[in-house]
């Protein structure tokens, strides 16, 4: 038996397969290790300064609060693994909220039903992102550009449509549960246990599929560990927040959203062909993968994400205003994609980095706050933050081309 098969056999013992984990890292292949412990190290900063951080009360206004920018991020790691930007979400995600707040303005002319109002104002969202796509797919123009003119153009339809009215509240319960609302303890309770065990049927699933066909399993204790790990963390999580209001319904769109879109970006082929093109864009032209269809469709997924969380943005302020959209969003989410380990050069992350990066922007922004620091604070500490996260990503990719992976 060669070396290469007898590495991965199912006897390979633990020890083993650390062992391939600390290469990996060694080659430059770091993971989310480098945002998991920057996480573990914020949070303790901030408990240390304030013991109401770790609160149960503190931790469902984490949750609520990142919401909106996880669900904006999500769609920009779509655009950075095609090696594109969008710098219209900001904005796309300011004139779906005007979309919901106007269409559900009682006993006016075009009152919706808020679920309704809310797949508008996403197809909204998705029809602009295929737009403003189309520009780049079809003619070439540059993303930065034909995104920075959505900026301006779409900053210009929210203030058209709200106009001197300045203010739109909203009303409609449906809309203002996507942030408002939260599980009673038993549901909460019911959640974790269908999470861990489609998680657990997922991984199980995975081993049967490789073992069908004929592929060698490898060590089977580290996919028993992350069974129990996510398990762990899913009971932790509700236990922590039944301690208050109970878990947030934000919380239940976030997970559903990531595990939707993490199964079309690693087991679909539209998602093998996205990674393709991020990786070389020519060579997966001539392997037969129409480019312009995947970066129109990306960038329509990208629109739509970003209205989905206009949607998250303008429930949680039960309003909008002439400034939705605007202020940090677009530069949080942007940087919550790459901070949570997505590559600015294409062809390289997961849609886990926009939960990590978003996790850690929200629990710098929230500790910053309670502790009493300066919003200058904020946002050095985030941009410091960044710079650290493109730096690791640029220094992984020259180990890992040194080590010829």
């Amino acid at each position: 038996m060669s070396t290469d098969v007898a590495a991965v056999e199912p006897t390979e013992g633990l020890g083993a397969a650390l062992r391939r984990v600390f290469d990996n890292i060694r080659s430059g292949d770091v993971g989310s290790l480098p945002v998991v412990v920057g996480l573990i190290l914020i949070t303790l900063f901030f408990q240390s300064k304030n013991d109401n951080f770790l609160t149960a009360g503190n931790f469902n206004n984490l949750i609520v609060q990142m919401a909106g920018v996880t669900l904006i991020a999500m769609g920009v790691v779509f655009v950075l693994l095609i090696g594109e930007i969008d710098l219209s979400i900001g904005y796309v995600s300011g004139v779906a909220g005007v979309i919901v707040a106007k269409l559900q303005i009682p006993d006016g002319s075009w009152q919706v039903n808020g679920i309704v109002a809310i797949l508008i104002a996403v197809a909204v969202g998705a029809a602009i992102g295929a737009f403003q796509g189309s520009f780049v797919a079809l003619i070439g123009v540059p993303s930065f550009v034909v995104t920075l003119a959505g900026l301006l153009a779409w900053q210009g339809v929210v203030q058209k449509v709200i106009g001197e009215q300045g203010v739109i509240v909203i009303e409609d319960k449906w809309i203002n549960d996507t942030t408002n609302y939260f599980f009673g303890d038993r549901t909460g309770w019911v959640l974790a246990a269908l999470a861990s065990a489609f998680y657990a049927a997922t991984a199980l699933a995975r081993i049967l599929g490789r073992k069908r066909a004929g592929v060698p399993l490898g060590n089977l204790v580290m996919p028993l560990l992350r069974i129990l790990a996510f398990t762990a963390v899913a009971f932790f999580v509700v236990a922590v927040t039944n301690r208050d209001r109970g878990f947030p319904f934000a919380g239940l769109l976030i997970v559903l959203l990531l595990v939707a879109w993490t199964y079309v970006a690693t087991r679909t082929t539209f998602g093998r062909h996205v990674y393709a093109v991020g990786g070389n864009a020519e060579a997966a032209r001539r392997a037969g993968i129409s480019v312009a269809r995947i970066r129109i469709i990306v960038f329509s997924i990208s629109g739509a994400m970003a209205a989905l969380g206009g949607v998250i943005f303008a429930s949680r302020l039960n309003s909008v205003d002439l400034n939705a959209g605007g202020g940090t969003i677009l530069l949080d989410a942007i940087a919550a994609a790459v901070i949570g380990g997505t590559s600015l050069f294409g062809g390289r992350g997961r849609v886990v980095a926009a939960l990590l990066g978003a996790l850690v922007i929200a629990t710098i922004a929230n500790g910053i706050d309670l502790v009493g620091y300066s919003s200058a604070t904020k946002f050095i500490v985030t941009g410091v933050i960044l710079l650290a996260a493109v730096t690791l990503d640029t220094l992984s990719r020259r180990r890992l081309a040194k080590s010829g992976r």
